[in-house]
């Protein structure tokens, strides 16, 4: 081990002393393996120091963390067989040390001249993903392209962080796409931050540069623990904001995020995925300057109903926070599951399962909140008393029921409709009042307590103040979805 003196900082262009001095606190970076060389008979005209990536060990605002930082100008950041052992050495160390790993991604893919060589280097990566999922929390940084075999070390990290422009991801490039499918896109289309952060959802957060993207590193690492035999790191207690109004008529949408930051601390809202499966809102929050993880259905799209993609974003950022210990506060409004050959197709029964036994599973503490609507199964997917939750209040102008008042009551008075179809209004109303009260749920425990809009960060923050937080320790890993 080598220890790095501030003075061998040498900050180049995109160099990856430069990237890591942004990462890292400074002068605290021991680079390993810094004399390490291809090996002669790799087949390759030079042999570069480094082997065309830095690791070593560091901290990050004061915590334990192994990084490593892929050099594109040392042969094009290539992956060949010491790269690849430079890498799982750090993956290994950090494991044993319980210590996150991050990793700031620049490379041109597998290296070609070393050949198998070069794909069992991958492989070896992959399996130390795998070995760390759960246990250590591994964030991905999208600095540059990400190609071939080498995509799918970040899709088994815990976070993916994206460089809007530069940072890309896919399997196949342009040209062999255009040569088997005849499509012309560009590198960008095909595996940019924009497609994989609307549409494969793959990247959890996107930054306009460099600098952007490794800050997002180090605020993702303040929210989770060295590992999951650590407490997440506490921070200053702050005031939350007002909480936005939300409008009493369940037909009226409005952005269920004003009603999150009314709930945690101000400014510590950090929101995942937000263009992808976006009726469904996640991310780290602090409540009285403790990490907690959010799930909440957004009325402003699609209404808050769950869908396929829905149940893919939720069950992994769950089963997240539940390995690495961060409790889980749940606002509920949804009118339920998306309807639809389509979504049947998609898999939705599949894929919502998920989301149930996420929830099920987790050990961490639950608390869940229904805002305004609760039907159907979508009200036991959202982590309802059935499924375990440790609270569950309710609002007063909260509705909680199978379905909707007109569809149900268009079903049980169907007879009575067609020889009185006067009544319908009044068969709706006291449909509402009888059935959908949440004053019902109270009676039969599925709700612990009605209680107002205003009074939400209160009950939350006092009852989390009062769970006795799981032992820690690895519960389980985190399996992409």
């Amino acid at each position: 081990m080598v220890g790095v003196s501030p003075g061998l900082f040498r900050p180049q262009a995109h160099s990856p002393y430069e990237r890591l001095s942004r990462l890292v606190d400074p002068g605290s970076l021991s680079e390993f393996g810094r004399a390490a060389r291809a090996r002669p008979f790799s087949g390759l005209r030079d042999r570069p120091e480094g082997d065309g990536v830095v690791t070593g060990s560091a901290s990050v605002d004061g915590r334990p963390a192994f990084v490593f930082a892929q050099d594109s100008s040392s042969l094009g950041g290539s992956l060949g067989e010491i790269h690849a052992l430079k890498i799982q050495q750090i993956q290994q160390q950090a494991l044993r040390s319980r210590s996150p790993v991050i990793g700031l991604i620049d490379s041109a893919g597998a290296r070609i001249q070393e050949g198998v060589d070069a794909l069992d280097g991958y492989g070896g990566i992959f399996r130390q993903n795998v070995l760390a999922s759960g246990r250590i929390p591994q964030i991905s940084v999208i600095l540059g392209p990400c190609a071939g075999g080498a995509v799918y070390s970040p899709a088994l990290t815990d976070i993916i962080i994206m460089r809007r422009g530069r940072g890309q991801m896919f399997l196949t490039g342009p040209a062999v796409v255009r040569a088997v499918t005849g499509e012309d896109l560009s590198a960008e289309e095909i595996g940019g931050a924009r497609m994989h952060s609307y549409h494969s959802g793959l990247a959890h957060l996107v930054a306009e540069d460099e600098a952007g993207a490794i800050g997002l590193a180090r605020r993702v690492l303040s929210y989770l623990p060295d590992s999951s035999w650590h407490e997440p790191p506490s921070a200053p207690p702050k005031d939350a904001q007002r909480m936005a109004s939300v409008p009493a008529d369940q037909r009226k949408v409005y952005d269920v995020r004003g009603v999150v930051n009314g709930v945690v601390d101000a400014e510590s809202f950090l929101e995942l995925q937000p263009h992808f499966a976006p009726n469904l809102v996640i991310g780290f929050g602090r409540i009285e300057g403790e990490p907690v993880g959010i799930v909440a259905n957004q009325p402003l799209r699609l209404g808050g109903v769950l869908d396929a993609r829905a149940g893919d974003k939720g069950s992994r950022f769950i089963r997240m926070c539940d390995a690495f210990g961060l409790p889980l506060v749940v606002l509920v409004d949804t009118p339920g599951f998306l309807p639809g050959r389509e979504q049947e197709s998609e898999g939705i029964i599949r894929r919502g399962a998920k989301l149930l036994y996420a929830f099920s599973e987790a050990t961490v503490p639950r608390i869940t909140v229904i805002l305004r609507k609760a039907f159907g199964g979508a009200y036991i997917a959202m982590n309802s008393k059935s499924l375990g939750a440790d609270h569950v209040f309710s609002w007063s102008i909260a509705q909680i029921a199978v379905m909707g008042a007109e569809g149900a009551v268009a079903i049980i008075h169907r007879r009575e409709l067609n020889e009185q179809p006067n009544r319908h209004d009044e068969l709706i109303d006291e449909y509402r009042r009888t059935v959908m009260n949440p004053q019902r749920a109270a009676e039969s425990l599925a709700v612990d307590a009605i209680i107002q809009p205003e009074e939400t960060r209160v009950v939350v923050a006092a009852v989390l103040g009062k769970m006795r937080r799981r032992t820690p320790g690895f519960r389980h890993d985190n399996l992409p979805q």
